[in-house]
């Protein structure tokens, strides 16, 4: 009998199967299908709470961190720990195991005051507590590469997410270098680059202007670019593992299959159908963009071309960058509906002492 598809990836392949905001339950069923690793962004805590069979249980742990905390925002970032040490802790032996290459667990903190490299500072060093295989996830905008330099100085690892443009990779790169170099410190580096997003951002741009373009050109966009900064932090030897990320399909997978890739995915609607479909194992990293495929998408999307330009983005835009604040859009609603909750729950106790 053939085995499943994740066991086989990991044995013919470099390509390594992540979590994205997992269940318990799911976290278990990824470790014994090879999981490597998990990611969890703000809007895990509301998936939590949202969950049919995680929401008693994180109720529990928010109760708990409205009785530890004196502010709602020092509750929410409780909360979200609470949520992820158990996790952290199933992921702990493979940590250990691998000598710490692998097992990391990703935590990412507010989005609402991202723009504050001390809050995010401060957030990552409590966050990085929590466990050794604790990886401290910062986008990558002005503010999150400002506190990046000083975590690298802390040796604390860094899953460097909202990445869509070369730029911003790059960036990143000479900013860890620059701090490594400083200080002597190189900790744990992650590169995610997130695929799925930008094809969305894309297809809204298609949409709203009405942009005669081939659905077949469109598919490959988020790839091209992903495949694109892959292969030059390879050549150019620059610092950090590629996590694939943002996983919109189950070829947000399969097309990175072949690199030394942490692809990082949902379990309901991408890992439960890949194992059900048991797709052939095939290196498709490495499969060549056509030029015509990429002169049409940089004539036609603007966004496309300033992503994947090497000198596409300045610093100074890479907040603003259309897919960066679409992904940004999701964390904040997210991260203010579970406030919202904290509130209610809050005035309740208030009410009934």
């Amino acid at each position: 009998m053939q085995e499943p598809y994740f066991i086989r990836i990991a044995k013919q392949t470099p390509t390594e199967f992540w979590i994205n905001n997992p269940t318990r339950e799911q976290v278990d069923l990824s470790i014994a299908n090879g999981a490597t690793g998990c990611t969890n962004n703000p809007s895990f805590s509301q998936k939590m709470v949202d969950h049919p069979t995680e929401r008693s249980y994180s109720l529990k742990l928010l109760d708990e961190a409205l009785r530890e905390s004196s502010s709602d925002d020092e509750a929410i970032a409780i909360f979200q720990r609470k949520l992820v040490k158990p996790i952290s802790d199933k992921f702990l032996p493979i940590f250990k195991n691998s000598k710490e290459q692998q097992g990391y667990v990703s935590i990412q903190g507010d989005p609402i005051r991202e723009d504050d490299p001390d809050v995010v500072i401060r957030e990552a060093l409590e966050n990085r507590k929590l466990a050794p295989n604790i990886c401290c996830k910062i986008p990558t905008t002005h503010s999150g590469l400002v506190a990046m330099e000083y975590l690298v100085s802390k040796d604390v690892p860094l899953n460097a997410t909202e990445i869509f443009g070369i730029r911003q990779a790059l960036v990143l790169c000479e900013t860890y270098q620059k701090a490594s170099s400083k200080t002597g410190k190189h900790p744990k580096l992650f590169i995610s680059h997130i695929a799925g997003i930008y094809d969305d951002h894309l297809k809204k741009v298609v949409e709203r202007d009405k942009i005669d373009i081939s659905p077949d050109v469109l598919w490959q966009a988020g790839l091209a670019v992903a495949r694109k900064l892959y292969i030059m932090m390879k050549e150019r030897g620059l610092p950090g593992t590629f996590i694939a990320g943002g996983a919109r399909g189950l070829h947000h997978f399969t097309e990175m299959v072949g690199g030394e890739v942490c692809c990082t995915i949902n379990w309901e609607g991408t890992a439960d159908k890949l194992l059900e479909q048991n797709p052939p194992v095939v290196y498709r990293l490495f499969n060549p963009v056509p030029q015509k495929v990429i002169d049409e998408l940089m004539e036609k999307l603007p966004d496309f071309k300033r992503g994947y330009l090497e000198d596409g983005l300045e610093i100074e835009e890479f907040e603003e960058f259309g897919p960066v604040r679409l992904f940004r859009s999701m964390f904040t609603t997210s991260w203010q509906h579970v406030l919202t909750l904290i509130k209610e729950r809050r005035t309740q106790r208030e009410t009934i002492s």
